[in-house]
Order: structure tokens, then C-alpha cells, then sequence
């Protein structure tokens, strides 16, 4: 399976009733997402490091062909430069061990305060970190990454080293003239969109609009070099956000139904699978 689909998080109440069967209680969010997605961000781990009880949990809740793409805590990332926190980060990788075939890559978010000119200090944190074992990838938010010398550098760098580059796209919710983030408790950066891959996987962060029909002309933009990337072999990893987090399930399905419209070789959707309602939880 070359193409995996899912959203940010998995523990959201407000996708019971819909998402999740009415009946579903919180212990049970993560067996049942695994069951109607292939993947997640597991943004949890940004801001708190599960224990290796609930990391092992994790694996026993989840079927084979599921993957966490975790990223890296905010404690490593965001605390200056990241040559003083490689301890803990491979500390934080040897804790996501239990997880085994379900661990997908890893990533790195840069804060936008994490300028260009740092970037040996970059290469020296991904240079360590063990990419064969875990594939590792990297997203930036400083504008720096995006405009010369540094946006030739940083590509160069990530090829040469096979690490993933974390292509975010935010174009949907700058696109209208209402903004759908005044209830979102943190905004997403606008940003330019680098459609490049820079190793034999790539991790796309779509921040979807709450009205499915601003954003169709991206996510038709994206079927097309989804499709391009698959022929050529790359795995993609496609997860969908919504400032409204109750839309966001439901945006990812329907991304789903235009690459199968399309003809673009992926699998089924594990949620369009199920052979019974929604509200038989009890067959689970």
C-alpha cells in the first residue's frame, strides 16, 4: 500500500454521533479510527510523550496496515536550536518502539522562529537520527526556507540524506473571504506550497476548508500530482485538517472518492468497507 489517508488526531468527541457511533466511548476512538482510516499525525506526541504502557496500547488497539506518522515533541523542536535535544529525540524514538510495523514516518515542525541560517545545526539533527531504521521527515515555517540561497540548501539537504518533506498546505482556508479559523485555537501558517519530494515517501498536511466546495480546485490539484507520485513509486502519506475538526473526517472521505474517480490506484477506504452501519459498534 503506497497511499495512506487519515486526520491530525484520533481522541476528538465531537466526531461521535457521525464519525464515531453514538455510542462510542472515548477509550474506544483510536480502534475504531483505525478501522475507517490508514493513518494519523498522532499530533498528540508534539505535546505530550505517551508512556511505553500506552504507546504498546496503541499497537494492541490498532490492525496491521495502520501507521502513526508521529511528530516529534514540541519540547525538542521548538525550544531553540535542536543539536541540545538530540538525546531526547532519539530517547523519544527508542519509546515509540513498541509500535513495530505500525510506526510510519516521523516528522519535525519547525517553528517559524527557526531561521535559514541555522541550518548546519539542522544538518547535524538529521544527520544522527537513525533514517533507515525510522524514516524521518521536515517541515519549516520560517519564510527563509522558502526563498534563496536556503530553499536550493534545505532541498539538497533532505535528498542527499532521504529525508521526507512535510508539504503543508493552507491555500483552502486563505482562499475565500471569510476566515474559518476564528474558532480555531491556533492558526495555521500561510505559506508558500512546494510541490517537490525529496525521498521515497512524502507526508501532506491538507488544511481543509469547513464548505467542501472551497476546496475542490486543491484537492483537484492534489489528485493530479498524487497520481504523478504513485506512478513514480512514492508512498504518500495524506493527512486532512479542518479548522472546524468536525469536518475533517468527513473532507478526507471525499478526497478519497475524487483519486478513486479519478482512476488513481489506491486502496479502498477501510471506512467504505464496513458491511454494517456505523452504529454497530458492537461488531467491532
Amino acid at each position: 500500500m503506497n497511499f495512506f489517508i487519515g486526520c491530525a488526531v484520533w481522541a476528538y468527541k465531537g466526531w461521535v454521533g457521525e464519525f464515531y457511533p453514538p455510542s462510542t466511548r472515548a477509550t474506544e476512538f483510536l480502534r475504531v479510527y483505525s478501522r475507517r482510516f490508514t493513518t494519523v499525525e498522532g499530533n498528540t506526541t508534539f505535546y505530550a510523550v505517551p508512556n511505553q504502557e500506552t504507546v504498546s496500547r496503541w499497537a494492541a488497539e490498532t490492525p496491521l496496515g495502520f501507521e502513526f506518522c508521529l511528530k516529534l515533541p514540541r519540547d525538542i523542536t521548538h525550544k531553540g536550536l535542536l543539536q541540545p535535544h538530540i538525546p531526547t529525540a532519539l530517547k523519544f524514538l527508542e519509546g515509540m518502539q513498541p509500535l513495530g510495523k505500525r510506526l510510519g514516518p516521523m516528522f519535525v515542525q519547525l517553528p517559524p522562529s527557526y531561521p535559514g541560517k541555522l541550518i548546519d545545526d539542522l544538518t547535524a539533527f538529521l544527520e544522527v537520527w537513525p533514517r533507515k531504521t525510522v524514516p524521518l521527515a521536515l517541515e519549516v515555517r520560517h519564510l527563509d526556507w522558502f526563498k534563496e540561497p536556503y530553499s536550493s540548501q534545505l532541498t539538497a539537504l533532505l535528498e542527499s540524506l532521504g529525508v521526507g518533506r512535510v508539504l503543508l498546505d493552507s491555500r483552502p482556508i486563505y482562499n475565500g473571504e471569510d476566515d474559518p479559523q476564528l474558532q480555531s485555537e491556533r492558526r495555521k501558517p500561510k505559506l508558500p506550497v512546494q510541490f517537490s519530494v525529496t525521498a521515497p515517501f512524502s507526508l501532506v498536511r491538507f488544511i481543509s476548508h469547513p464548505t467542501l466546495s472551497e476546496n475542490q480546485q486543491f484537492m483537484a490539484e492534489w489528485v493530479t500530482q498524487i497520481q504523478q507520485w504513485l506512478q513514480a513509486g512514492t508512498k504518500i502519506y495524506f493527512f486532512v485538517h479542518c479548522p472546524l475538526e468536525e469536518r475533517s473526517p468527513n473532507n478526507a472521505r471525499h478526497f478519497q472518492q475524487l483519486l478513486e474517480q479519478s482512476g488513481v490506484p489506491v486502496s479502498p477506504l477501510p471506512w467504505n468497507q464496513l458491511e454494517n452501519p456505523p452504529s454497530q459498534l458492537s461488531l467491532w
